[in-house]
């Protein structure tokens, strides 16, 4: 099954920090518009499909492509967005993120750790696999924040060729400021790390993780985010095999380091090969040069599709023809 995950947390607010919608009065329609997209193949939240500045489709059309193709099951679970989706979804009743810099971030992370640690337990009951997505705004900068906070040394990705890593360093330092926090503080304290620094959706992930039944093939879909997600599964003790799938373009991504994050987090890697470089679509075609890179699972949606015979090539050419279909209303006019 793959399960996405939704959230949200009040730094997507923060200037300059998120281009996960195209202005700060957009954000709070991203994920849950995410979440309709991945069933629907477009938003009933919002009227847009969702976009980042430059007009850049998310990357939730990929995930959608992949689920056409592969026909694998596919669950929501809201985990405090703003906004809900329109589509059905598990509600852990999570509040949205707060703001790190001003407060404790998630401050009941306990109850909703048990929550989806109870998801978890039931669904993996039924499901020999569980591919677990986020979309949550602003999600790399908490990732940072948990990362540092247990003593990982590395940046996180970002959505923008230009990676704004000055403003994640801003963030951090406020937060250890205003919690008293130097880099390493919380090793050993994944739960506690969350709930001063991160955000909703790291925690009802990693409930999910721990509450599932050994046998059960779980994959951790997503780039940097998903590394604080299992940083804070291991910080908790969690020692069991964890696979982290995202695509290409996270890999090659100067400014971050998901590789040598991964390697000090303990995962295996899938990296999904995805090529956009002939496509006729500027909005397809400019993943090429670091634009969005990943989200919405759609590394793992691939993973997911390939394991049911679903070639990587099959994927691109459903998601061409998606993009099409929906750029034409607008293209013929």
């Amino acid at each position: 099954m793959f399960i996405l995950v939704i959230g949200g947390t009040k730094l997507s607010t923060t200037p300059g920090l998120s281009v996960a919608g195209s202005n700060p009065q957009l954000v709070p329609y991203t994920a849950p518009a995410d979440a309709d997209v991945i069933l629907l193949g477009k938003p009933k939240v919002i009227d847009a499909l969702p976009v980042d500045p430059e007009g850049h489709p998310t990357p939730a059309i990929i995930s959608h492509a992949s689920y056409l193709e592969a026909n694998f099951p596919v669950m929501i679970v809201k985990a405090g967005t703003f906004l809900p989706p329109t589509v059905p979804y598990i509600e852990t009743h999570a509040q949205v993120g707060k703001d790190p810099q001003q407060e404790k971030a998630v401050p009941e992370a306990s109850f909703l750790f048990q929550k989806g640690k109870l998801i978890g337990q039931e669904l993996s009951k039924t499901q020999p696999v569980m591919v677990l997505a986020e979309s949550l705004p602003g999600g790399t900068t908490t990732a940072f924040c948990v990362l540092r906070a247990l003593g990982y040394d590395g940046m996180v990705s970002s959505a923008s060729p230009q990676n704004p890593t000055h403003l994640k360093e801003e963030v951090w330092q406020k937060v250890s400021l205003y919690h008293g926090l130097k880099p390493g503080s919380l090793r050993g304290k994944g739960l506690e790390a969350v709930e001063i620094t991160g955000d909703p959706m790291q925690v009802v992930v990693a409930g999910m993780v721990a509450g599932c039944q050994p046998e059960t093939k779980i994959v951790l879909a997503g780039g940097t985010q998903m590394l604080a997600v299992a940083g804070v599964l291991r910080n908790m003790g969690y020692q069991q095999p964890l696979t982290v799938a995202t695509t290409r373009y996270i890999i090659e991504d100067q400014s971050a380091h998901f590789e040598k994050i991964a390697n000090q987090v303990k995962v295996k890697t899938y990296i999904a090969p995805l090529n956009f470089s002939s496509s006729p679509f500027p909005g397809l075609s400019d993943y090429e040069k670091g634009f969005v890179k990943e989200g919405v699972g759609a590394g793992g949606a691939v993973w997911y599709a390939n394991q049911k015979g679903i070639s990587t090539e099959q994927v691109i050419a459903r998601v061409e023809k998606l993009y099409q279909d929906l750029i034409a209303p607008t293209s013929s006019n």
